[in-house]
């Protein structure tokens, strides 16, 4: 198996129809933690991404028409290479990103987990067939590729959200065209690189990068797009729904997340406490599933405290190719808004017990926080802050916690502690979130399906329900069988 080194994997152009090409601008890529240059990527508009849409199109008839085992060997081949360049691939994404290098290779292993489990689902894309009623006729259900697929992804899991997405299009026989994140396209041209590498069509995969406004408006308008799958923010995921609306596509959504994070007086708290800990400082903070209020039952609300703050102290901070547990925010609008968020919540009211502010280090460094006294009105509460703050509220009954929970335009993901069956199974149905944590911070895998409700979005990906997004059903009626 031919092995790249890290300075061949990090691709500096874009993908179209299976050629590395450039443009006239560049996209300058910096490490967050350092501020230094990394690379310029092309500074891609509307007719790169047409180029690529048009070229993902002339290749779809072919890779639909490629029998589902031989797109199964395929995806192997390409998890294959994805797992044999762990530490290339995580060595790109902490420079680009910031997040400390254990975590990015444990995002590796993540994104080619749906590699993995969507090369098997490639071989399971299954119909009916359904008795008519009438005599002489039956229908025969099949599902097809939907077609030329955009898909869109964010800055904070810039190698596993394209992962996610890419798997199941091409299992279902789907053409994509990616638009990276313009902070972290690097992790998406190696993924590609790698694509590449294992064999997959000229066409199949495309990678624009540069600007998100001319390149996502083509990918909007343009008819031979057929499907848009999207992770980020709610705002932006209802331009695109707008925008989309005269082609008429399928849309998947996987946007903006609030979730709560409840521990009640019967919950085994150091339990709570680590779940709290994976949930709300993993990736700084910056997840949509982060715990973003965190209500502590009033019976064990001062214990929580002592147990979680003294959790967080422990915590370091630093550059992400060091040994630390937290590197830096991705740029100074999100240390600003981090900022925010605990002033207004300090003013009115809430303590500081550790943190509080920007890091000794300076730049996009974030100390560690946590907030006591935090109430639902307070601006925290109601917005995600996708930072290292844990705000934590005191409650006092399950009725009082739950309405305060499902207080929110979203419904992404929520957790719970509790060692009571009984209330384990009426707040896993009452709380209004796509994904619930009981007794656990961390929730998702391949295996199991990840999206919201609310404004939280639409879809599924992963698992066996992930790839019905990437497929049409078609009703065949077969007449005069007698």
């Amino acid at each position: 198996m031919t092995h790249l080194t890290r300075q061949e994997l990090q691709q500096t152009h874009c993908f179209i129809n299976g050629a590395w090409m450039g443009a006239g601008q560049q996209l300058p890529v910096h490490n967050p933690a350092t501020g230094q240059l990394i690379a310029r990527v092309p500074r891609c508009d509307g007719t790169q991404a047409r180029t690529a849409i048009e070229a993902a199109h002339a290749a779809g008839t072919g890779w639909a028409a490629t029998p589902a085992g031989q797109r199964a060997r395929l995806l192997r081949r390409w998890f294959e290479l994805i797992v044999a360049h762990t530490e290339e691939l995580a060595q790109i994404l902490t420079e680009e990103m910031g997040k400390p290098l254990a975590e990015a290779r444990a995002e590796i292993g993540y994104g080619a987990a749906y590699v993995e489990w969507f090369a098997e689902e490639a071989r399971r894309i299954h119909g009916d067939v359904i008795e008519s009623g009438r005599p002489g006729s039956t229908f025969v259900v099949v599902k097809r590729p939907v077609g030329v697929v955009a898909a869109i992804t964010p800055w904070n899991f810039p190698c596993a959200m394209l992962a996610r997405k890419l798997a199941p299009a091409l299992a279902a026989g789907c053409t994509v065209v990616a638009k990276p994140a313009e902070q972290t396209p690097l992790s998406a041209l190696a993924l590609a690189r790698l694509a590449e590498l294992a064999g997959v069509p000229a066409g199949v995969i495309n990678v624009v990068t540069g600007d998100p406004v001319a390149i996502g408006a083509q990918l909007c308008a343009n008819p031979l797009v057929r499907k848009i799958s999207f992770t980020g923010s709610t705002h932006v995921g209802k331009l695109l729904i707008r925008q989309s609306a005269d082609t008429v596509k399928r849309l998947s959504m996987e946007l903006g997340g609030n979730a709560p994070f409840i521990v009640f007086d019967d919950a085994d708290l150091d339990l709570a406490v680590t779940g709290a800990m994976h949930s709300k400082f993993r990736n700084a903070g910056q997840t949509c599933v982060c715990a973003n209020r965190i209500y502590v039952q009033a019976g064990v609300y001062d214990r929580f405290l002592e147990k979680f703050v003294a959790r967080v102290r422990a915590l370091t901070v630093g550059n992400g190719l060091e040994a630390v547990d937290i590197g830096p925010l991705i740029d100074a609008r999100a240390v600003a808004k981090a900022a925010l968020h605990v002033r207004d919540a300090v003013d009115q009211g809430a303590r500081v017990l550790v943190g509080g502010g920007a890091h000794a280090l300076g730049g996009n460094f974030f100390a560690p926080t946590v907030l006591a006294d935090v109430r639902a009105d307070m601006l925290i509460t109601r917005e995600e802050t996708f930072g290292p703050v844990a705000p934590v509220i005191r409650f006092e009954s399950e009725s009082e916690v739950l309405a305060q929970s499902n207080d929110s335009d979203f419904g992404l993901a929520g957790y719970f502690y509790s060692a009571d069956p009984a209330r384990v199974a009426r707040v896993a149905q009452a709380l209004e979130c796509g994904m619930v944590g009981i007794n656990t911070g961390l929730i998702s895998s391949e295996v199991a399906p990840f999206g919201g409700i609310k404004q939280s979005g639409y879809g599924r990906e992963g698992s066996h329900y992930g790839i019905d997004d990437y497929l049409s059903i078609k009703s065949l009626c077969h007449g005069d069988l007698n």
